[in-house]
């Protein structure tokens, strides 16, 4: 088959058209004078009906209008929804409510989603929740909970706890690092989010529910 260039091609089309602009020429042309004059007026006439069904009628206009504010109504909300899911999910990340998953696990964490603690200082028991390799929380809450000379307790662990309501400490939750927790096993947590966390206790440790076990398949 042979090949066809470029300017071929622009050739075979030029030829192509000629033949219909051809007709349209010796059509125009072989009309009398008169004939012409109601042909351009047909022409005028519908091109001003169409402009004016477009650009001179209310409704038309009103229409552009309806839909103009529709399109700015879906980006303001839009855009607002944005944000706010951006923001909903920079707050969940803090305080180990962050929903990345923990793999593989560091060696150096030493305690475990499930497990029962009571703080060495203030003596509430609970249970973990959750951890971040390191303190995850706004700046203001982290120069607040720690003063300068315990600054470097932000680059440890951290673990987030719901609190025994049997301690009566007036908490629920509490985020501490991982150097104010000790072990404790044959102790039962009561606190309403429970069953949301876990499905049962098999006397050391809490059983994740399957979406927690996602997030940390390790402990």
């Amino acid at each position: 088959m042979p090949h066809i260039n470029a300017a071929a091609a622009l050739q075979i089309c030029m030829l192509l058209s000629a033949l219909p602009a051809q007709y349209f020429i010796s059509q125009w042309y072989g009309t009398d004078s008169a004939q012409r004059i109601q042909i351009t007026e047909r022409l005028i006439i519908a091109s001003w009906s169409s402009f004016t069904k477009s650009y001179l009628n209310l409704d038309a206009w009103a229409d552009r209008l309806k839909l103009w504010l529709s399109k700015t109504r879906n980006w303001y909300y839009g855009e607002k929804k944005t944000k706010i899911g951006d923001n909903e999910a920079e707050t969940h990340s803090y305080f180990a409510e962050s929903t990345h998953v923990r793999s593989p696990k560091p060696e150096y964490i030493q305690f475990s989603v499930g497990q029962v603690i009571v703080h060495k200082r203030f003596g509430y028991s609970g249970v973990i929740v959750g951890w971040d390799v390191t303190a995850n929380a706004p700046e203001e809450w982290l120069q607040h909970k720690y003063p300068p000379a315990q600054q470097d307790l932000k680059d440890t662990p951290h673990y987030r706890i719901l609190i025994n309501k049997a301690n009566g400490f007036g908490k629920s939750t509490a985020y501490i690092p991982e150097e104010e927790i000790t072990i404790i096993m044959g102790l039962e947590v009561h606190h309403p989010d429970m069953k949301a966390y876990f499905s049962g206790y098999d006397g050391s440790k809490y059983i994740m529910q399957p979406w927690l076990k996602k997030i940390y398949p390790h402990d």
